[in-house]
């Protein structure tokens, strides 16, 4: 099915400012769309706020407008430049909103503009809570207890019903703006105040909490011919409570049974094909119950999200790209038979390496904002790391976030020192409980301090719900230090006596040259020369998207 020949010129709605929630993951997917469009032979004229970004070169699109992103001033555009289709699914909320209200004002209709990507029907059905929620219900998919109010009275009648603690989230808006937990009469009130005032439309889901519940996510795509794939799975290692946006993610999802991916998989597109899109990616988040693997839906978002990138970094599938193109009627197998020159229609990333995605905050910036993490981004960056396996990826992860760690503790820079761990007192321990307890930007490092205080891996699991797999991996790492620790140097000249083979382990493992010297009593130039001697080198290898296939 060739590229569509009816549609000549395209507005590309570009994602504004970088802020908290919406950041330069948006400027990559724009840029992407702007070639992809441009690769295909179509005028594109980009309107976007900010000019500082790459998206916004004068090569990138035929036209650039740098305008406020409002109805009004797109409108103008729209008006000028007579645009067939509209392009919203690139911009991060923004485009969406944009897109949506554009369709409710009746601008699209009077000059014929298609919404592309996402038809409107497709984002309204995704975005408005109420006609998700009834999409959802008749597809047979399950969801937590919910109700959508558009006053506070109306939220405080439906959250008393379903109880508390309470999620709320309000409709149209992106990295949990305006979203939160309520636990009793006072914040629900509060929350909801401040919700309906974020929500563009006025709208928020009150809805029963799964706090503590496993996250999955799915990347999927559809094309006009109806061929659905997934990009990759992905899970938060932090459970349900803590927005994605902040969490600690891995991809592919790593405990999964087969039975339980493949559940996911045949959900994920009956609610693609449910909600619509008919040439373009969306985002599935779902909770799951770890007690007895009950799913409910989460939320969709008809758009690349921020999960899009880390998905696209992650594979080596260019998501945005192929979104762009079968957005304009390009199928799949066509798609990727430009891009490998050989790839089948059903061509899935097969990922037989770990990715892992940690979050970075920068609290003392922000001197008011409480430390805890909840359905509100407040992240400022991310680093994303490979590994062979969970743990090397979770290690190197943490050293590339610039905090000055070197790895996951063993660094000599722990708030906590391991000799007051061996024979931890009252006040320590409830130091420790309370941070593995709730989320913060250090409960990563607290969960090692737990470890190694003597709390068993099920202690740790109830207080943090954080999966006993993910636990387990961390309990290997400190088991592995203690193992190096164990031939530590009395003087800091000594020469190294560690054997090769606990030397092997760590790294393969992702210890870095400076968690080895600390805990040798060694110089990191000695352990470097002392690697490099027997030759144990850093090997590097590239992301291949058809791994593990023949």
């Amino acid at each position: 099915m060739p590229r569509r020949k009816d549609i000549k010129k395209v507005l590309m709605i570009g994602s504004g400012p970088i802020i908290i929630g919406q950041a330069c993951e948006f400027d990559y997917s724009g840029s992407q769309a702007c070639k992809a469009l441009r690769e295909e032979g179509y005028y594109t004229i980009l309107v976007n706020s900010n000019p500082a970004t790459i998206m916004t070169d004068p090569n990138m699109a035929n036209v650039t407008y740098i305008e406020p992103l409002t109805v009004d001033i797109v409108t103008k555009i729209i008006a000028k430049e007579r645009p067939d289709a509209i392009l919203p699914t690139l911009g991060g909320q923004t485009g969406l909103n944009l897109a949506f209200f554009l369709m409710k004002q009746g601008i699209l209709k009077k000059y014929g503009v298609e919404s592309i990507g996402a038809s409107v029907t497709a984002i309204s059905c995704a975005e408005d809570r109420e006609l998700f929620k009834k999409a959802m219900r008749e597809i047979g998919i399950a969801m937590p207890k919910s109700g959508i109010a558009t006053s506070v009275e109306e939220g405080m009648k439906i959250g008393l019903g379903i109880g508390f603690p309470l999620i709320l989230r309000p409709a149209y808006t992106m990295g949990g703006s305006g979203g939160a937990i309520a636990y009793n009469k006072e914040e629900l009130e509060k929350h909801l105040a401040k919700g309906l005032e974020t929500s563009p439309v006025h709208q928020i889901l009150v809805e029963q909490s799964v706090l503590g519940w496993k996250e999955i996510e799915f990347e999927v795509m559809r094309d006009c011919a109806d061929n659905v794939i997934m990009i990759t799975s992905m899970e938060n290692v932090d459970p349900m409570g803590v927005h994605t946006g902040d969490s600690m993610v891995v991809a592919p999802a790593q405990t999964l049974t087969a039975e339980e991916y493949t559940n996911f998989v045949n959900l994920s597109k009956k609610i693609i094909r449910r909600v619509g899109i008919t040439g373009g990616g969306a985002n599935i988040q779902f909770g799951q119950n770890p007690e007895n693997g009950d799913i409910v839906i989460i939320e969709v978002n008809p758009r690349l999200s921020r999960s899009s990138a880390l998905a696209s970094k992650a594979t080596g599938f260019p998501i945005a790209r192929v979104a762009t193109k079968l957005a304009v009627g390009l199928t799949l197998p066509e798609v990727m038979n430009q891009i490998t020159g050989k790839t089948t229609s059903f061509f899935e990333p097969t990922v037989d390496y770990c990715v892992f995605k940690i979050c970075r905050f920068t609290f003392e910036k922000f001197p008011k904002a409480e430390r805890i993490l909840n359905t509100s981004m407040k992240a400022v960056g991310e680093a994303m790391s490979i590994g062979r396996n969970f743990k090397e990826a979770l290690q190197k992860g943490i050293r590339s976030l610039e905090y000055s760690r070197f790895g996951f503790g063993a660094d000599g820079k722990d708030k906590i020192k391991d000799e007051a761990l061996e024979k931890p007192d009252s006040a320590l321990l409830k130091e420790i409980k309370d941070k593995v307890r709730v989320p913060n930007d250090e409960r990563i490092f607290y969960l090692r301090y737990a470890i190694k205080a003597g709390l068993s891996i099920d202690e740790i699991y109830e207080l943090s719900k954080i999966d006993r797999w993910f636990l387990d991996n961390m309990k290997e790492l400190v088991e592995i230090e203690e193992k190096v620790r164990q031939h530590k140097n009395s003087r800091i000249e000594e020469a190294l006596k560690l054997p090769l083979e606990i030397l092997d382990e760590a790294k393969k493992n992702g210890f870095s040259d400076r968690q080895l010297a600390f805990l040798l009593n060694a110089k990191e130039e000695a352990v470097r020369e002392f690697r490099k001697k027997n030759n144990k080198k850093a090997v590097y290898k590239l992301v291949d998207t058809c791994a593990g296939e023949f």
